[in-house]
């Protein structure tokens, strides 16, 4: 009989005959929580006694419920995030990094079909290069957000995975450290996700995302084409726009190619129109005077990457830059909202029927296709991009 086999059946008739792996997904006593955690960690085949060593001294991190329960919210503009994250430093850092690693990264885009750009610019934007990757207990975090009853299905797989993890002798869990919500190494990845898509990239018979950039590289451009990204196609590309267009298509639930927005005036900044014929989405961060891009069906790794707009966007625009991109025209976008403004804005959305989720300033998804619904009604721009005038008009 074989190890997993060994271990897991005499579990399952006890599982069966208790209800252990019922009994307590979470909440309650921290000490029983984590019996059933291993009970569950052993009968996946992990051996008892590294199940103990992963969960030896877990405790609740009252600093990572703190932080599960306030998440920055996020109102910088999208000219304010990306100035500050799109550094002429981390460029310069960027491509060193690109060349001192040259065949890891040949090795990603030959096998996984992802450039050097995309890679680096998530690189430098979630750890500075592996600079910054977090000082939270990682163990801990997701002892403490699978325990919490808020959303124990996402984070409680990630707890087994985790010990998983210390089965392969690639975590230690009394020392490894990362972000608040479990997120581990150089391009903040969850356990689960390592598992999974984790590639030794230096040989050494582990996969270590923390302390080797090989297997952080290798590591993300497997995620990154388990996510969807097709080789040879672009993901964004800035574009000059005319002051005609029918900005009610724009966003990025839009259902037009490339060529029929070329068709109608926009314009590539870089010339080319080679991928005319893919589906494309006409993006105005801050409005139709501010910068403009067309996204293709590779940019919906991003969003799958982080669902922040403002975000995706701009490590978007950064890998481009990698590859040769210019820096992006800023134009000269319409004074935006405060966040009472915007507050208020919301509001007054809702009370018209629209779904704006929660009411916190912030302009969301549901937010900017409530505010080019309404832009449009009255007889404005429908950029998407809300101002003093929409808000006066409505």
């Amino acid at each position: 009989m074989n190890k997993a086999l060994r271990h897991a059946l005499p579990l399952t008739l006890l599982l069966a005959t208790t209800g252990l792996a019922q009994a307590q997904q979470c909440g309650g006593d921290l000490g029983t929580f984590l019996e059933g955690v291993k009970a569950e960690a052993v009968a996946a085949g992990t051996p008892p006694e590294i199940a103990d060593k992963a969960l030896a001294g877990a405790q609740i991190d009252q600093k990572v419920l703190a932080r599960d329960r306030s998440q920055g919210v996020f109102r910088q503009t999208f000219l304010e995030f990306s100035g500050r994250t799109v550094s002429q430093a981390r460029l310069d850092i960027g491509r060193q990094k690109i060349k001192e690693y040259a065949e890891v990264f040949a090795r990603a885009e030959k096998e996984y079909g992802v450039p050097p750009g995309v890679i680096t610019a998530f690189w430098a934007m979630e750890t500075d290069f592996g600079a910054v990757q977090g000082d939270f207990n990682t163990r801990n975090a997701l002892v403490t957000l699978a325990h919490d009853c808020r959303r124990p299905e996402l984070f409680r797989p990630q707890l087994l995975a985790l010990i998983k993890m210390v089965e392969h002798g690639d975590l230690e869990p009394a020392s490894n450290t990362g972000a608040w919500a479990g997120e581990i190494g150089q391009v903040q990845m969850l356990p689960k996700d390592i598992i999974e898509f984790g590639i030794d990239g230096d040989g050494d018979g582990h996969v270590n995302v923390k302390q080797s950039s090989p297997d952080a590289i290798l590591t993300a451009a497997k995620f990154i084409q388990h996510l969807g990204f097709k080789q040879g196609e672009p993901w964004i590309q800035e574009v000059t726009i005319p002051e005609n267009l029918p900005f009610e298509k724009s966003g990025l639930d839009g259902a037009m190619t490339a060529g029929e927005w070329f068709a109608l005036g926009v314009q590539p900044r870089d010339g080319n129109t080679a991928f005319a014929g893919l589906p494309a989405s006409l993006v105005l961060p801050q409005g139709r005077k501010g910068p403009a891009f067309i996204t293709y069906p590779n940019f919906n790794i991003y969003l799958e990457w982080n669902q922040s707009f403002i975000y995706t966007t701009s490590a978007a625009y950064f890998a481009t830059r990698f590859g040769g991109a210019p820096v992006y025209q800023k134009g000269n976008p319409e004074p935006g909202l405060d966040v009472d403004q915007m507050m208020a804005l919301q509001t007054k959305l809702q009370g018209l029927g629209h779904d704006v989720g929660k009411i916190d300033g912030i302009l969301g998804a549901g937010t900017r296709v409530a505010v080019q619904k309404e832009q449009q009604r009255v007889g404005l721009p429908a950029d998407g991009w809300p101002t003093p005038a929409l808000l006066n008009a409505l």
